[in-house]
């Protein structure tokens, strides 16, 4: 269950975070964000990078907890990154 958790609070996080930028805005939404939203949706990023973290360190400890965190971090990473590239290509189409 741990796992799961951590899985989807940090792929939120990157989410969130691939939002707060403003190319990634211009390619979904067309437009740039105002500066306020951007820096909610930065925030609410890294709130959910700390929490996925919490999660992830109080289910196994620091040891396992940490290295399992990096893990599941760098496959929430990939996904967000094959969902932005597949929203460009299905766009160009």
């Amino acid at each position: 269950m741990s796992h799961a958790a951590v899985s989807v609070v940090s792929l939120l996080a990157f989410a969130l975070l691939a939002l707060a930028m403003d190319r990634h805005q211009q390619d979904l939404f067309g437009r740039e964000l105002e500066p306020c939203r951007s820096r909610a949706l930065r925030i609410g990023g890294w709130a959910a990078l700390l929490a996925s973290l919490a999660i992830a360190v109080d289910a196994q400890g620091w040891s396992l907890g940490l290295v399992a965190w990096c893990g599941h971090i760098s496959l929430s990473a990939g996904v967000v990154i094959l969902a932005l590239v597949a929203w460009e290509r299905r766009k160009a189409r």
